[in-house]
């Protein structure tokens, strides 16, 4: 069978794709309603947020293993859709797999998720132990360097937003529909000007966050069907 038309050799990794993207839909859904019923964490001060941590830890924890888990789970997404659209191009669809894939993969050891360290939680306790200013003092400018790092512009952001855009491209050629993968590309495009832009951005930056949740989910099905497809 041509590689246009995938075999059912790839079946499995075509469903774990699907389930993967379904996953994580459901896992950053939670983080959305984590976020609206949990007390809003300070946007700025180090000691404040150690504090805040402290006093909301096992919320934090949840909140930060829901935005970070979503990561691995993309891999396998990216990993499925790039063997997907490879009839269509294998160095194209090999480039943009890459990217896509190594960028989610190098995500999971960046000290931030985009809402918040889960570093933020060892500092906290250390600095609650703490019985000086003296001895807070490092702990205050470790939160105060992880909140830095949380609001500037992330290369690794910027790169997985290029991987969502260069997928999708090569997707308008291959077996996926023309409005998922039009989708994908616009999504994408917007991806890249809110990682660059996110200082600035402020709330608007979640419109890229709920086109990616809305992709995610269109891609979960669209990888199912091709799963089915590719078997009968």
């Amino acid at each position: 069978m041509s590689d246009q038309h995938p075999g059912n050799t790839w079946n499995t990794l075509y469903r774990l794709g699907a389930v993967a993207a379904g996953i994580a839909v459901v896992l950053y859904a939670a983080a959305l309603v984590m976020v609206t019923v949990t007390a809003t964490p300070p946007t700025e001060g180090g000691a404040a947020t150690l504090e805040y941590v402290h006093a909301h830890r096992t919320a934090y924890i949840i909140m930060q293993v829901l935005w970070v888990a979503p990561s691995l789970l993309l891999m396998v997404v990216f990993l499925a859709l790039a063997v997907a659209v490879r009839g269509t191009g294998k160095s194209y669809a090999a480039v943009a797999g890459m990217i896509a894939v190594s960028s989610w993969a190098i995500s999971m050891a960046w000290p931030t998720t985009g809402g918040g360290s889960p570093a933020m939680v060892l500092l906290s306790d250390h600095y609650a132990t703490a019985t000086t200013a003296a001895e807070r003092a490092p702990y205050v400018a470790g939160a105060e360097l992880l909140i830095a790092l949380n609001d500037v512009p992330a290369v690794i952001g910027v790169l997985q937003t290029l991987g969502l855009l260069l997928i999708s491209l090569v997707m308008l050629r291959g077996v996926f529909s023309k409005p998922l993968a039009w989708f994908g590309a616009v999504t994408g495009s917007i991806g890249i000007v809110s990682e660059l832009f996110r200082p600035v951005l402020g709330p608007a930056y979640a419109v890229y966050g709920l086109l990616l949740f809305f992709w995610l989910a269109w891609v979960a099905l669209a990888l199912w069907r091709l799963a089915r497809t590719a078997a009968d």
